[in-house]
């Protein structure tokens, strides 16, 4: 596991948690504390259980290196990185702070990442909170959740959704420790990108989140949610790959590490299922937060409709190009066939016409871009827009973006694709997965965009506007952030009006 060095010349910061006490580094003229834990480890007699409270120890803990990952799936090699930072103690949150001591009272920005729910790790260095704490005069939160089966497998003896009560065990662990770090627990923003906006959206909804953050960053928010019956479907299927029952007293039994091989197994012959699984078996999708009707009471649209939450503001957007990316690593890109765009359409478009609406809204349009824009907007663009729409009915304020400054990596094909704002936010330009967006010498373009997006998010932390108006329903002004970012009506007309009846429900077995 990474260690990472202090600045010789500097001290190391030292805090106190509920916990004890807590050494880290200085690098770059910002404390780090990583890998410190907010809850027990979840195995043994606690595996598959709801997080428990982390017991306090003697002494100063060392934490400067991340805690090691909950088990992960294959994609992206993330399996081998798990393997790699072997032991159980998942659960741990990671700090940066440009102003460590209780009284410098700083906002807080709590970052959840994504991963389909399947995959993902605080400790990627795309989430190195440094730049984003130093330039914004922010305290950085990240920190790791269960994930795949660990966290969002339905079965029998335990408590839905484990994995976004994880995440509030991480926020409850913030509000009462964070000021020990400089910030102001009162000045909470949560922000995650695509899972990790899906989760931010559930924690909206979730009764359990209420009063732990004021504030919320959804960005291209991954609209999947499952009804019970779906997610214990799929989950009896992931037990029958290694020939056991979807139940905790069989799971139990089954190393960790080896749970994200059945999920994968399942996840890659989701086809199989497709007649009694839908949506989700088509694109792949075997595990997303699921509407138990308790933790999670209702979806994130409904929720906020109804008034949930109403005193969050909301900062929410999307990548004009969301599906490009998954288009190149299917091997598609400029090969989408006629028949291949006409299943997409009558597969994700809403409603009983919606390949037809499509067809009329885009009638210029050929396979490729029918292909990608359907899938762009039922998975992140649509889902991301009409949480603006419900935050708006239910008496709140939402600020809409959309990202379409082209990535400049693998010549420009990718547009701006899914996860193209993550290294903006972050500035982490040159490093991790994201940066081959970036390309391996970022512009002065990319560096400015960063710089702009950075500003705006922590602006948003610091006092709740990000520096445009909030969105409505009549002039629907949103951000976009392009070579020279400009607030616009929303680009995206044509597929808002193909949604605007759409009612966002649960994913069921009945698959539409």
């Amino acid at each position: 596991m990474t260690v990472f060095a202090s600045e010789p010349s500097a001290p190391r910061p030292e805090v106190r948690t509920a916990a004890g006490a807590l050494r880290g580094s200085r690098e770059a003229g910002v404390a780090v504390f990583r890998g410190i834990p907010f809850a027990e480890p979840p195995v043994g007699s606690l595996r598959f259980a709801a997080p428990q409270p982390v017991r306090g120890r003697d002494g100063v803990r060392e934490a400067v290196s991340y805690g090691p990952p909950p088990p992960q799936g294959g994609h992206f090699g993330m399996a081998a990185l798990a393997r790699e930072a072997a032991g159980d103690d998942w659960l741990t949150v990671n700090v940066w702070s440009p102003d460590p001591g209780p009284g410098a009272g700083l906002p807080v920005m709590v970052w959840i990442h994504g991963g389909a729910y399947t995959i993902g790790m605080s400790g990627l260095p795309e989430y190195d909170g440094g730049r984003l704490a130093r330039d914004g005069g922010v305290v950085v939160v990240t920190f790791n959740y269960r994930v795949g089966l660990e966290g969002f497998g339905q079965f029998e003896g335990a408590p839905a959704n484990r994995g976004l009560l994880d995440q509030v065990a991480a926020l409850e662990w913030v509000r009462d420790n964070i000021r020990a770090f400089g910030g102001d627990p009162d000045r909470v923003t949560v922000f995650g990108q695509s899972a990790g906006a899906g989760s931010v959206a559930a924690l909206l909804a979730m009764p359990r989140a209420a009063g732990l953050f004021g504030r919320a960053v959804a960005q291209s928010v991954q609209g999947t949610y499952f009804s019970p019956e779906l997610a214990a479907g799929i989950a009896a299927a992931c037990a029958a790959e290694l020939g056991l029952r979807p139940t905790v007293a069989d799971l139990s039994t089954v190393a960790p590490a080896r749970l994200p091989e059945a999920g994968d197994a399942v996840g890659a012959k989701m086809n199989q299922w497709a007649d009694r699984w839908g949506r989700a078996a088509h694109r792949s999708i075997p595990f997303s937060p699921v509407v138990d009707g308790d933790t999670l009471p209702v979806t994130p649209w409904q929720a906020l409709a109804d008034g949930a939450a109403r005193d969050v503001v909301l900062l929410v957007g999307h990548t004009r190009d969301e599906q490009r990316l998954f288009t190149a690593l299917d091997g598609l890109l400029g090969e989408v066939t006629q028949e291949q765009a006409t299943t997409a359409l009558q597969l994700f478009g809403p409603g009983r016409d919606g390949a037809r609406r499509y067809l009329d809204g885009f009638p210029a349009a050929g396979p490729d871009e029918l292909y990608e824009l359907v899938h762009s907007d039922w998975l992140f663009r649509m889902p991301s827009l009409y949480l603006a729409h419900a935050r708006a009915a239910g008496g709140g304020r939402a600020h809409v973006y959309e990202l379409a400054w082209p990535a400049p990596g693998m010549g420009g094909a990718l547009g701006a694709c899914h996860g193209l704002d993550v290294p903006l936010v972050f500035g982490n330009l040159d490093r991790g997965q994201p940066a081959v967006l970036i390309g391996e010498n970022p512009s002065p373009e990319a560096e400015a965009l960063s710089a702009r997006m950075r500003a705006d998010w922590t602006a948003f932390a610091a006092h709740g506007d990000p520096g445009w108006p909030a969105y409505d329903t009549g002039q629907r002004l949103v951000q976009l952030y392009d070579i020279r970012p400009v607030v616009t009506a929303y680009p995206e007309e044509a597929s808002r009006l193909i949604w605007q009846e759409h009612a966002f429900p649960a994913l069921s077995l009945t698959g539409r």
